[in-house]
């Protein structure tokens, strides 16, 4: 299946879209059949894009439980212990999937970093703002938007951090 800009197929507004057309933000819609357990491995293939491109959004909490997003590439998994010490933390883990949608409003597989439910804090991955073009989650499962990497920091305050492992 190919890439659907929005011309080919409607795709409804979601909270994560409205944000980011609140903010002016030029960005790309990419539809996909979404697969239980596929990540971002199986969107890129659909989409026939590199997995180092599609950004994955994770919920994480610190030590006091207080919630985080974290970016990161798609092909990579994120260093806990790194990021804690980036950020100041004791330690980070991730929430699990039911205290992830309460704290973003999205259903896991679906979570985006725009136009979250709860204000929280947003790190992302270092390199992957050297990006030309990143794709992440548009706010539902099979729903990726492509936007320039310089929206995360610029627009949506996240701060770089570097915790990425090899995948």
């Amino acid at each position: 299946m190919r890439a659907m800009a929005k011309k080919d197929k409607h795709v409804s507004e979601t909270p994560a879209t409205a944000w980011l057309r609140e903010h002016r933000v030029e960005f790309t819609e990419h539809v996909y059949d979404y697969v239980e357990h596929g990540g971002t491995e199986e969107s890129a293939r659909q989409l026939g894009i590199d997995e180092h491109a599609v950004v994955k959004t994770l919920v994480m909490q610190d030590a006091r439980a207080e919630p985080l997003i974290v970016l990161m590439h798609g092909d990579r998994q994120v260093s806990t212990k790194n990021l804690a010490r980036a950020i100041g933390a004791k330690s980070v883990e991730p929430c699990k999937p039911e205290v992830a949608q309460r704290h973003s409003g999205y259903q896991v597989g679906g979570t985006s970093p725009f136009g979250t439910r709860k204000a929280m804090p947003v790190y992302v991955e270092a390199s992957v703002l050297a990006l030309p073009k990143i794709h992440i989650n548009g706010g539902r499962r099979g729903y990726l938007i492509g936007l320039e990497p310089r929206v995360l920091t610029e627009l949506l305050g996240a701060r770089p951090v570097e915790c990425a492992l090899d995948a």
